[in-house]
This record gives C-alpha cells, structure tokens and sequence, in this order.
C-alpha cells in the first residue's frame, strides 16, 4: 500500500553546522514505475549484492589517481560487457561507453566517476587502500576512494546489471559512461570533446549520484535547480622587491602586501556581490619568504572561488584582479613588478538540477524506500562537472542525487555528542558498505525504468 504524504525532517551536519531541511514528498501516482517492478528490483539487488560487495572491495583497495585510471576503467568496462554493453574505451582519455539498445525508446545516460584522491587512508578498516603512487609532479603520494567513487562504480555495475535482466520490461537505450579525472574537474569536458554526444546516441536524460558524508546510509536527498556550484581555481603571485629585514623602507614588502590582499578580497563578497546570490572566495595556500630578516621578492598565493551564475563568477574573477593591481599600486610596486593572477584551466561548472526532471523521481525514490527516507536538501558549494553534461545545446535535463553512506551507529553517536562527522575528502571517510550501495542501486534503477518506455 502506498503510504499518504508526510513531511520528512533530517538533521544533517553540513561542514561544521547543523542543518535542518524538510520537504513533503507526495505519494506516488500511476505513472511512475509501478510496484511490481519496484519489488522485482528490490529481490535482483539482495541477490546480486554479494558480487556488488566483492567488487567495492577490489574499487576500494585498488584506487587510481586522475588521468591514471587505466586499470579501474577496464574492469569497469568488463562488469558492463559481461552484462551484453557493447564497450567503447579510451574517451577523453580513460573514459568509457557501455550502450545497451533495446527497441524504440528514450536514451538515457547514467554516469559515474572512476578516479580516486591523493590521500592516505586512515580509516583503520580490513579493506583499507594501500595504494602509494606517483602524482603528476613525481611526488609519492597514497590513494584513496576518499569521495565515495568506490561507492559510486558498484552501483553503476549493479545497474547495469538488474537493467539487464529486465530487458523484456523496458524499451530504449542505455549509455552508461564511466568518467575519468572528475576530481580534477577535466574528465566532463574531455569525454564530451572526444565527441561523447556525436558518436553515441545523445541521451534525452543524464543521471548520476553522489555520496553524502552527512546522510545515514539507506537515506536519499535531492535538490532541485542548482544543487553545486561553479570551482574556479586561481594562482597569485604577489610580487615586490626584496631587501634586507631590517631596512623595510628600500623594500617593497610582499608579505605586508599578500596580507592587505586577503583581507581585502574578503569584501568581494560582503561588500561586491549582492546578498542573495551565493559565492565564496578562499585562500586557500599562502608561502612567501626565506629566512627571518629577508623580505622577499614574492609571495604565491592559491585560491578557490565558489559561486552559481555565470556573472558571479566573473565578478569575482574582475573583483580579485582589481584589487590586487590597485593594493599593489598603492604599496608603490614598480609596473614591471604588479600581481599576476593566473586562472587554473581546472574549472568546474555549477550543476543545474532540471527541476521538471526531479519532480518526476522525487516520488520514484519516495516509492523505492519510503517516504521516510527520501527529503530535498539545500545546494551546496561543492563541484562536480557531471554539470557539463546538461550545458551542450541543445540542453539535455540532468540530475545528480545525493546517497546516504554514514552507519547508524556513527550517525547517533554524531548526533549524541555534538561531533562532526569525517567529510567527503577525509582520509577518515568510510561509507557503510551495504546499506548504501543497495540503497544507490535501487534508487538508481528505479529512476532509469521511469524514464525508459515500459513493456
């Protein structure tokens, strides 16, 4: 029996903060995928699970790092072929396309990452990544499925799996792409550029998820509209001229400069971009100087800038190049001596949430784990360029969704003692295996089989 609307209230620490959001999920109507499907996929989980769990654990303990991800993509890739996806490898670098084609029908494409974080883990689990390799600058450094990409691939396999079995139930096509160098915000835009949209046949609807490390595992949010924002990445080289440390009046000091500077972007914000529109500028590295009586000639600065539109994010951009250029002139810096501002090409666009498009899953997923268990969540400031996919004209309706993976018992004890639990990128980070990747599987499922055309 379908159960009658409720309101849904979860309490989720978000970054340091508590954050109460609630939403009424209606009871699902006849169109949405009907119970008998929902139970069929239901039973096809618990009995693939076994194999699911195997194959978390191979994900978890073998990770690799963005743009290395040869080994992660080819098994992948095998768990799709060994499903009757006709395989395509090697797009935009490790990506892949599994394409599934069944009859007349709507295309729709589900995504996961595949690439892993430079963290030592420290999670102390039986299954805990090893993994030492070398970055792109030769440095030794661990490796870690720290945001739940692990979590994300065994879903995208079970998937792929149950859609499979159900065949005769379902009519359209299938592409499931698996994307490389999603930390790096380049994975998108490569698999896109290597014709993505061109060689394959274009979806009518793009799916994916994420982990969430403040939702218990077996819980699902949504978010509507904009649900990530725009990630620019920016270098500063604040530059002066050095001298001797106890004669600053030769000097043009950078250090004193590269100080005056984040205090003054802190005013983009607060004072620059209107109150209602979100954004948020960070420096996130700063390192300058020598030795205790020498002042240098530079200081390297590193930033972050987080925003929603477009023309926040240039105003930010012309914000931070104004000021640091009128700072420096103000400081009497020489013209051949003014800031650089360097903008990294690593730029992650906002993800929007086609809200027609999450209006119709929202009751999927309310009548895949009950009401009690799904709610809509705010946006948050985090990226992910799985946007890319719903920006190439003509716009394709996109939505990522949020999974929860933390434990029971670690979400009471969190909420017991007022701690903050380990945040995605934490070397602490540790999904509750089961609970989550059933949850990821099911939820996923279901969404693909509303959007297909059914037998």
């Amino acid at each position: 029996m379908l159960k009658p609307a409720c309101t849904i209230i979860f309490l989720a620490p978000l970054a340091s903060a508590a954050v109460i959001f609630a939403q009424t999920v209606s009871s699902p109507q006849k169109s949405v995928v009907a119970e008998k499907m929902f139970a069929q996929v239901r039973t096809a989980v618990d009995q693939i699970y076994p194999a699911c769990e195997k194959l978390y654990m191979h994900l978890h303990q073998n990770p690799e790092l963005s743009l290395q991800e040869e080994k992660t993509a080819a098994r992948l890739a095998q768990e799709l072929q060994q499903c009757g996806f006709a395989i395509t490898t090697k797009i935009g670098g490790y990506g892949f396309a599994g394409l599934m084609k069944n009859g007349e029908g709507p295309v729709v494409m589900v995504r996961t990452d595949l690439d892993a974080l430079p963290v030592i883990e420290n999670t102390g689990l039986i299954y805990a990544s090893k993994v030492r390799t070398k970055d792109e600058r030769g440095n030794e450094v661990g490796v870690m499925h720290a945001c739940g990409h692990d979590v994300h691939m065994t879903v995208f396999a079970g998937v792929a799996k149950i859609l499979s079995q159900m065949k005769e139930q379902w009519r359209g096509t299938l592409l499931f792409v698996g994307q490389p160098a999603e930390e790096r915000g380049a994975g998108a835009r490569a698999m896109l550029a290597d014709g993505l949209f061109t060689r394959f046949p274009r979806p009518h609807f793009a799916l994916a998820l994420h982990a969430n490390a403040t939702l218990p595992a077996g819980k699902l949010a949504y978010c509507a509209g904009y649900a990530l924002a725009n990630v620019n990445s920016v270098d500063l080289t604040i530059r002066g001229v050095g001298g001797h440390g106890a004669y600053p009046h030769t000097a043009k000091d950078p250090i004193v400069l590269a100080a005056q500077v984040i205090l003054a972007l802190q005013t983009i914000v607060s004072r620059e971009i209107k109150p209602l529109e979100p954004a948020v500028v960070t420096v996130g590295a700063i390192h300058g100087g020598a030795k205790h009586n020498i002042i240098p000639d530079e200081v390297k600065m590193q930033l972050t800038l987080r925003s929603y539109s477009e023309d926040v994010r240039e105003q930010t951009l012309a914000a931070i190049r104004r000021i640091v250029k009128g700072l420096a002139e103000a400081a009497g810096v020489p013209v051949d001596r003014m800031p650089i501002v360097e903008v990294q090409d690593e730029f992650t666009p906002s993800t929007y949430n086609d809200p027609e498009l999450v209006a119709r899953l929202a009751p999927v997923f309310a009548q895949m784990l009950g009401n009690e268990n799904v709610a809509a969540t705010e946006p948050v400031m985090g990226g992910e360029d799985f946007g890319q996919y719903g920006r190439v004209d003509p716009k394709i309706p996109i939505n990522i969704f949020w999974l929860g993976t933390v434990a029971a018992g670690k979400w009471a004890e969190s909420k017991r003692l007022g701690t903050t639990l380990p945040a995605l990128h934490s070397n602490f980070f540790s999904p509750e295996p089961q609970l989550t990747i059933k949850t990821g599987i099911k939820t996923m499922a279901a969404a693909v089989l509303e959007l297909l055309e059914r037998n």
